[in-house]
């Protein structure tokens, strides 16, 4: 049992890393001990659906620090250990090994967690959730002995997933509950866009579709029954969304609704707990409302402003989310918090495989993708927010600059 109390983090992820690193940039010098129940140090997620999940990256590539890192910025590191509870008045954490932790400050940043499918035959060997490192290498050999798979779900995993299966020559088909891939967070022309780039690149995507069965032999997965058949499937990947992992939180009788409940500085409903990534359900200043965002970028940012508010500072989450994706040919960025029922102005040709593209509450910009044109992040961040002239914004030939408010 150590025996001095410091800052604790609970949750070895990005998040969680980028605060520790964060502390350490600000001249903190007291114990920070940093506790994870993945066996691996902290990583980065985004490339095991992407470049790794296709075998053009590396595994060292993928970790946040160095193995050396931690023990030169003094960070005692328990990774390969699981967290079983808080008590927030002796202000400890106990581990399942039956170790205990004190904290003086204790920031919680354990991630989220994909949920399961709950038919018939999820069990099944062969049926994949895409989440850890171990995951990614375990459908990147899969691919390499299947013909053919079955992804449930056409979120964003689903269809990165989807991009690395046919770039390994698999037969894919992609099964999605709702009438459009992304319909929710890219509206009816965006996301018809992404469901036709699929299927000109050889994935039989099948919307409206309901899956009711996994099937199997000897406990082996060959097939999915959905939409009145069943289709055959040496391997089935299940993305139907992540889950946070507040329970902790909640057993601790912290403040949970959709992740753990924290202000814009990241505090919880204890003064002496913060809350960062994935499981943070945040109050963001910018945007007006609370966000719980499972983004990269996110976990960076939260990861970094958790380490200064937990130090005493006062800085805020105020910035608009932003995600990119990387499917076939196509690359993308998008910021901002668009809504399905906005309006969508184009800028370029979508058929060209270049164009920019902006939702619009009114005349007010709420989010901006732009695909496969680069180096126009930063002018689409300036423009989220502000009233703008739609045609000014639609032609190609008007600077982004000068469309942007001065």
């Amino acid at each position: 049992m150590s025996s001095t109390p410091g800052i604790v983090v609970v949750g070895a992820g990005l998040a969680a890393a980028k605060a520790v690193e964060s502390m350490r940039e600000a001249g903190h010098t007291g114990a920070i001990t940093l506790i994870g129940e993945e066996p691996d140090r902290p990583y980065e997620r985004p490339a095991l659906s992407k470049d790794y999940l296709q075998g053009s990256g590396s595994r060292d590539d993928l970790f946040v620090h160095r193995e050396e890192w931690y023990a030169e910025h003094d960070v005692a590191t328990r990774f390969g250990e699981a967290v079983a509870s808080i008590d927030r008045e002796a202000r400890t954490v106990a581990l399942a090994s039956g170790d205990s932790v004190p904290y003086e400050r204790l920031l919680i940043a354990t991630g989220s967690r994909p949920r399961t499918l709950e038919v018939p035959g999820a069990d099944l060997d062969g049926v994949v959730s895409l989440r850890r490192i171990g995951d990614s290498d375990r459908i990147r050999e899969a691919y390499q002995r299947a013909s053919s798979v079955v992804i449930i779900g056409a979120g964003w995993i689903g269809l990165e997933t989807a991009a690395a299966a046919r770039a390994a020559g698999l037969q894919v088909t992609v099964l999605e509950y709702a009438p459009l891939p992304l319909g929710r967070v890219l509206g009816e022309e965006l996301a018809t866009y992404f469901a036709d780039l699929h299927r000109r690149n050889g994935v039989d995507l099948r919307t409206s579709v309901e899956v009711t069965a996994i099937t199997g032999t000897d406990g082996r997965v060959t097939g999915v029954q959905a939409g009145g058949e069943e289709l055959a499937a040496d391997l089935v990947i299940v993305g139907v969304g992540i889950s946070p992992n507040a329970e902790l939180a909640a057993e601790a009788g912290l403040e949970v609704d959709n992740g753990i409940v924290v202000d814009e500085h990241l505090r919880t409903s204890d003064p002496a707990i913060y809350a960062a990534g994935d499981v943070a359900n945040a109050y963001n200043s910018t945007v007006g409302d609370r966000l719980r965002v499972e983004h990269w970028d996110n976990a960076i940012r939260q990861g970094q402003l958790a380490g200064r508010t937990v130090l005493g500072r006062d800085d805020a989450y105020d910035w608009q989310p932003y995600f990119y994706t990387d499917q076939f040919d196509l690359g993308m960025e998008y910021v901002g918090r668009g809504s399905a029922s906005d309006d969508v102005v184009i800028r370029g040709d979508k058929a060209s495989g270049e164009f920019i593209a902006f939702w619009l509450d009114g005349d007010r910009v709420t989010a901006g993708m732009n695909v496969n044109v680069w180096d126009v992040n930063d002018d689409l961040r300036a423009l989220v927010g502000s009233s703008v002239d739609r045609a000014r914004l639609a032609d190609p030939d008007v600077p982004l600059t000068e469309v942007v408010p001065r």
